[in-house]
């Protein structure tokens, strides 16, 4: 796993002052930084310089950023952090459905987005399992160790956390959890409120894994309990 220090960070901020104010704070606690201020530029800078985690504001100059997250989704799995100063659902859970792995609404305070940024680049960095044997259901084979997931024999793409997921409920089958329960192991740290992450992260890995997304065999529901992988 890699140290702290070496960890690449890409701000994407227009307001210069916010972006100054987050790259001397990521620095003070190890980190390399690299400033986009508009879409265009973060998405050229994310393709380029692959950083190990995005943290990327939602209203930007030329592009915003729910169209260069979809664009970055499209090659990469670098973890995404959303910055948005609007608190409506519906922008988070857009943020999500686009690919986004966490959200934070602005006003934050600097000690909560350091704990989220640590949170998403330790799961990031977690390629290695309790076994090198792939998990297999089915038609569906789950590689731990090469972070790899195979329907039929070919590669499903999905990102980080959507892995982590699939892998944290596949190992232990039948046993069902609750929002709360998937947010506090899978995401790393405990969120207030927000468990329609679960959710849409849910919806999201059904559209990728099963044949009928409305009916799957995989990832099941409990109604009023939570989830279960059933494979």
């Amino acid at each position: 796993m890699q140290d702290t220090a070496r960890k690449t960070i890409l701000v994407v901020e227009d307001e210069k002052p916010i972006a100054e104010i987050l790259k001397v704070n990521l620095v003070k606690n190890g980190y390399k930084v690299l400033n986009a201020f508009d879409g265009d530029e973060a998405v050229n800078l994310a393709l380029t310089a692959e950083p190990d985690l995005i943290l990327l504001d939602v209203m930007l100059p030329k592009q915003d950023g729910f169209s260069v997250c979809k664009k970055v989704r499209e090659t990469m799995s670098t973890p995404i952090i959303m910055l948005t100063a609007r608190a409506e659902e519906v922008d988070k859970v857009l943020g999500l459905e686009l690919g986004a792995d966490d959200y934070i609404t602005k006003p934050f305070s600097l000690r909560e987005l350091m704990a989220r940024v640590k949170a998403n680049l330790r799961r990031s960095s977690i390629v290695a399992a309790d076994s090198n044997e792939p998990l297999c259901f089915a038609e569906l084979e789950i590689n731990v160790e090469r972070y790899e997931v195979k329907k039929r024999g070919s590669v499903i793409d999905l990102t980080y956390r959507e892995f982590e997921l699939l892998k944290y409920l596949a190992t232990q089958s039948g046993k069902i959890f609750s929002r709360e329960h998937l947010l506090n192991k899978v995401w790393d740290y405990e969120y207030v409120g927000d468990d329609r992450t679960v959710d849409v992260t849910i919806r999201r890995l059904r559209e990728k894994i099963e044949d009928d997304p409305s009916n799957p065999t995989y990832i099941l529901t409990k109604r009023g309990v939570g989830y279960y992988f059933g494979g």
